[in-house]
């Protein structure tokens, strides 16, 4: 047996999800004649509020599509330090959109509205324009952490006096929402772009949804166009997606409580310094200081048990849709 918690993005389709994939029916997307894809676009912009969605092939090519519809070279865009964007999508916003970033220094990936106010750019030549703010949730290097309805509101309020856009990396948004008992159309209605992820916790092999004005879809799907994201018979694929809208949101509430019990579990492992606060499907700890992480991880690579690390000592393990009961016990019986 092996149990996998380097991501999760390491979803396997269930056998429903392959079924429904195989029965897609197809059109060419590029065309807007792929009615599967067209069905899985329309029931998020639905589900959402907002006017129209795009189907992308991953969540990054979503968030850059997004900063570079928003922005245009040299301005500069607003975003916690520990954001996805900024750190794990590959310099995209300096090579594909050309801006600069200012970066805020949180503890968790979240900041508050007096934080991006401290940092909009005075109307100065020698500064770049502000143009953009993003925000992460869940903040996947924060740990799984969720914003605060209330300081989103009082994010968008700043955003809307100064004429900023407001975008949201959604990637694990649907963690969020079961965690916080939220609704869809209550982020919709704050943001001027999403981008939520349908291959991580939702299960679906590929694939990233972009939300926003029926304008800001029509200059983004040239923009996909150029980065190479236009596909053709893509219902085989937005299927896979529609299904796990359908069916696989509410299950979030198990990895949520595996999380939790994992956490537990590594509390009382006795090379563990810390355990941080759970606040999703995400487990953060970090190891003694006579502890090597690689040797740590070895080990547990040696029990088929992967994880995957996030800094020096740190270690991070993510539940989703593959751990079932007997994969926890399994841990269980096999972490020490």
């Amino acid at each position: 047996m092996k149990i996998d918690l380097r991501s999760d993005t390491v979803t396997q389709p269930t056998e429903e999800m392959r079924k429904a994939m195989y029965e897609a029916e197809l059109g060419d997307d590029v065309y807007g004649e792929d009615p599967t894809v067209n069905a899985l676009q329309e029931y998020a912009a639905n589900w959402f509020g907002v006017e129209s969605a795009l189907f992308c092939p991953s969540g990054t090519m979503a968030n850059q599509i997004a900063i570079s519809v928003h922005t245009r070279p040299g301005d500069e865009v607003i975003c916690d330090a520990f954001s996805h964007i900024y750190l794990y999508e590959g310099g995209g916003i300096a090579r594909n959109a050309h801006c600069s970033v200012n970066l805020i220094h949180s503890k968790s990936g979240q900041f508050t509205a007096e934080d991006v106010l401290e940092r909009i750019q005075p109307n100065d030549i020698h500064k770049p324009r502000t143009r953009l703010v993003s925000l992460e949730n869940t903040c996947n290097k924060g740990g799984g952490t969720v914003w605060d309805l209330e300081q989103i509101k009082r994010i968008r309020e700043v955003c809307s006096q100064n004429r900023l856009a407001l975008h949201l990396d959604g990637a694990r948004l649907f963690n969020a929402l079961i965690k916080n008992d939220e609704f869809p159309k209550q982020h919709g209605e704050l943001f001027d772009s999403i981008s939520i992820c349908l291959s991580k916790g939702l299960g679906a092999p590929v694939g990233s949804l972009l939300l926003g004005s029926k304008a800001f879809i029509e200059e983004s799907k040239r923009v996909r166009k150029v980065m190479g994201g236009g596909m053709r018979q893509a219902g085989f694929l937005a299927a896979a997606g529609l299904y796990a809208l359908k069916n696989n949101v509410q299950r979030l509430l198990e990895d949520q409580t595996n999380a939790q019990k994992l956490a537990e579990l590594m509390q009382e492992h006795p090379q563990v310094e810390e355990v941080f606060p759970v606040h999703t499907n995400i487990v953060l700890f970090s190891l003694k200081e006579d502890v090597n992480t690689n040797a740590f991880l070895e080990k547990w690579k040696s029990k088929h048990i992967l994880a995957s690390t996030m800094g020096p000592r740190l270690v991070r393990l993510v539940t989703h849709l593959n751990i079932s009961d007997e994969r926890m016990n399994y841990f269980k019986e096999n972490y020490l």
